[in-house]
This record gives C-alpha cells, structure tokens and sequence, in this order.
C-alpha cells in the first residue's frame, strides 16, 4: 500500500466510512510553530526556545530534562534559563521533547484503561530514536516521532467511540486474534487507522501517516509496493516495542513472535547486534 493509497484510505473513511464520527483534536498551534521553524535549512535555536518559553510548564519540563543526570556534566551547576538547556541537551532532542510535551496535552489520557501510555509512548520515540542512530539514512526525527504517535490512535478512539473501553479489554484478552481485529470486529476501524488519521489531520510527514497506517500489517516488510522507508519504520518499530518489552520484563509478545525474522531480514540485523543494542538502549529507558 503506498502512502497515496493510505490517504485515499483515510478520506475516504473519513467521508463515508466509521471514522465520521471520530474527533481528532486540533493541531496544537505552539507545534505547527515548532515544526515549521524545524523544517527550515537551519532551524534557529532561539526561535525554537521563544516558543519553549511560551509555555511555562514546557519550560520546566526542558529544564528538568538537562539537568537530570543523562544530561549534566558531572561538577557542572545546573541550567536555569530555557537557552542553555537547549544547548545542553541539543536542538533535535530538545525539539523532539517539546512535540511530545504538546501532543500529551493535546491528547490526555486519563482512562484506567491506558494507564502509563505517555509514559510508553516516551520510551517506545527513545528506543525508535537509538535505532535512527545504528541505522544509517534512517531520519531520528522520523523514528522518534513514530514512536510518538503509534498508538495515538488508542486514547482518540476511547474518547469518541462508546464501548471502545471494554473493546481494549477484549482485545488484550483474546489470544485466537491480533488485537487489532477485534477493534474492527466491534468497532468497523482500529487505532491503527485512527493514529493515522490523526497525523494526517495534523499535516506531519506522509511517511509517518502511512508507517503508523501499516504497523501492525507486518506483510507490509515483504509488499515491494510499500515505500522502503516507510518499511524500515513498520521494521524498527517492531523491534522497538520488543526491546521495550525486555527492559519492562515482559514476554516476547505474538506480533514478535510471528514477525521478527521479517523485520531483522529488512534491517539486516541479526541476533548479536540486537543483544548490543538491548544492551546498549537499557539506560536511556531507565532514565525516560
């Protein structure tokens, strides 16, 4: 399916389909600012740290970040103006962090149901941003940000669609099906389809909207159809939420169980370097 084909999906759903009834928040304005001072040649730092300062919990949150022990020197005094913790930390993971601040508040999440998404979401954009980094032409800000919004589609879905609460039970129950159908059985749409209409509402990257399209349809790694980055996205995302899973103690679950050789194959990763990487990724999720 080509990124085209996933729009023409969305629109046409959108029109006529189950999401008419799906409400997507706006797009947060201080993002679309964030993002268009980041898609220029060379994003200026201070433009990026007026918009941090618009908002003063945002602020605290990038302070608290570059003084936290991933980020001071040791010896060094802590930060106190948004500025310098910008500089510490780097623009590129300061402006990632400030997009995630915004799309929490865009988006609460207060349901039982979800409890610690944002809190995953974080760690899933950290594991998918280290896996830019072993990965050359893989774009970090790419991968954090589908990190970000993968399951997006989960808390909109809870907050427009009646029942969908006791749909995740189920979903999380069944053992016969991927989770993702039973959310079509009951619903006629999935948070899949909903995570992607969300990015394409909110005008991010048409790469993104596709790779969040397809992330559970891991037929996806072996369609020569499917845009390579956008493969490589549906790829590293499954190894994300496995090496996730490992520092959270859980077991492999079925969707790595069934699909993991077609992943590594497309990464061309084998077993040893994947333990590297576990290795490797471990603690910068102690410290998200």
């Amino acid at each position: 399916m080509k990124t085209s084909s996933v729009r023409q999906e969305l629109e046409h759903a959108r029109d006529r389909g189950p999401l008419r009834q799906i409400q997507i928040p706006p797009c947060p304005e201080l993002l679309q600012q964030l993002r268009a001072v980041m898609a220029t040649a060379e994003p200026d730092l201070n433009q990026v740290a007026r918009i941090a300062e618009a908002d003063v919990a945002m602020s605290a949150t990038l302070l608290r970040l570059a003084n936290s022990p991933l980020h001071l020197p040791v010896g060094s005094l802590p930060c106190t103006s948004v500025g310098v913790a910008m500089t510490r930390i780097g623009l590129e993971e300061s402006a990632q962090t400030m997009a995630n601040f915004l799309l929490r508040h865009a988006i609460p999440v207060k349901s039982t149901q979800l409890m610690r998404f944002w809190e995953r979401s974080t760690k899933r954009a950290i594991a998918m941003r280290f896996i830019a980094s072993q990965l050359p032409g893989m774009s970090p800000d790419l991968a954090y940000s589908h990190g970000l919004f993968c399951h997006v589609g989960m808390p909109v879905l809870l907050q427009s669609v009646r029942g969908y609460g006791a749909t995740m039970v189920e979903a999380a129950a069944r053992i016969d099906r991927p989770y993702i159908a039973t959310e079509n059985a009951n619903h006629r749409t999935d948070h899949a389809v909903v995570g992607a209409l969300v990015v394409k509402v909110w005008n991010l990257a048409p790469q993104l909207m596709a790779a969040i399209r397809l992330h559970h349809d891991f037929e996806a790694l072996r369609d020569e159809t499917v845009e390579p980055e956008i493969r490589t996205l549906i790829a590293a995302g499954l190894v994300a939420e496995h090496l996730m899973r490992r520092h959270e103690g859980l077991d492999e679950d079925a969707d790595w169980a069934h699909n993991h050789g077609a992943a590594l194959a497309w990464l061309h990763l084998d077993g040893d370097e994947l333990a590297q990487w576990d290795e490797a990724l471990r603690p910068l999720l102690d410290q998200a």
